[in-house]
């Protein structure tokens, strides 16, 4: 799996769900990968996934809204794995509900996380992409950027990532550093089952309604969002920077 000059991935959020479908996807492309989650042991699963199939990776805990712990994360991972040059902001939580039943840690919460998380990670990474003339920033937005009902908080911390990106595209490219963004659509993970729960439904009919809501006639899987990052994060990509690609199984609009 490894390749001669391996470069080193960091996932954000990666113990489940999207994060760890991206770590192992771009362990099998040849990277290292430093797992990266609030809870640390949390990240095992991921890490040993990678490392059964011959790949190396890193477990790391950071709570990616507090500027000290991204710091020491990254300065871990460069120690422990090699500089950081390729980054995944994945981590992210819902505070779902409607604007007059939303509090402000509901909203100051999601923000932190999201968008807070990925300056900071960027910030952190980007000193060693600069000096490696080198580098991949993957932002994950999301398509509720567009707007979503009960989700004001969550929505405008998403399309706050797409202009983050769009901002690091135009400050770091002479540095041979691109900045992308993927914005899912509906994906199966904890998230969504939480969301269905919180409905009332049960997982497998919230994911029927909803694929009746997609052209492809399916929900998306972490898979699909993994794929798409994997092709921004490759040296293939060099000339792609400062986009936008929505993955939700056709149009929004």
């Amino acid at each position: 799996m490894p390749k001669p000059e391996q470069r080193v991935a960091v996932v954000t959020g990666a113990a489940r769900g999207i994060g760890a479908a991206t770590a192992v996807r771009l362990a099998r492309e040849g990277r290292a990968v430093a797992v990266l989650d609030l809870d640390e042991e949390a990240c095992a699963g991921t890490v040993e996934q990678i490392t059964a199939a011959g790949g190396r990776a890193l477990a790391v805990g950071c709570d990616v809204s507090d500027a000290d712990r991204v710091d020491a994360a990254v300065t871990r991972i460069a120690a422990e794995l090699g500089a950081p040059l390729i980054l995944v902001n994945n981590a992210g939580v819902t505070r779902d509900n409607l604007l007059f039943k939303m509090s402000e840690s509901d909203w100051d919460t999601v923000m932190s996380v999201h968008l807070r998380g990925a300056f900071l990670m960027s910030r952190a990474c980007q000193k060693h992409m600069v000096d490696a003339r080198f580098g991949r920033i993957v932002n994950l937005s999301s398509s509720s950027a567009l707007g979503n009902r009960g989700q004001a908080n969550y929505a405008a911390a998403k399309a706050g990532v797409q202009g983050l990106t769009k901002s690091l595209a135009k400050e770091l490219g002479k540095f041979g550093i691109t900045a992308n963004s993927v914005a899912p659509g509906f994906i199966a993970t904890e998230m969504t089952a939480a969301t269905a729960a919180r409905l009332g439904m049960t997982f497998e009919d919230f994911k029927a309604a909803a694929a009746t809501q997609i052209p492809v006639e399916r929900v998306g899987e972490p898979e699909d969002i993994a794929n798409a990052v994997a092709f921004f994060t490759g040296e293939e990509a060099g000339f792609v920077s400062g986009q936008v690609l929505y993955v939700a199984g056709g149009p929004l609009n």
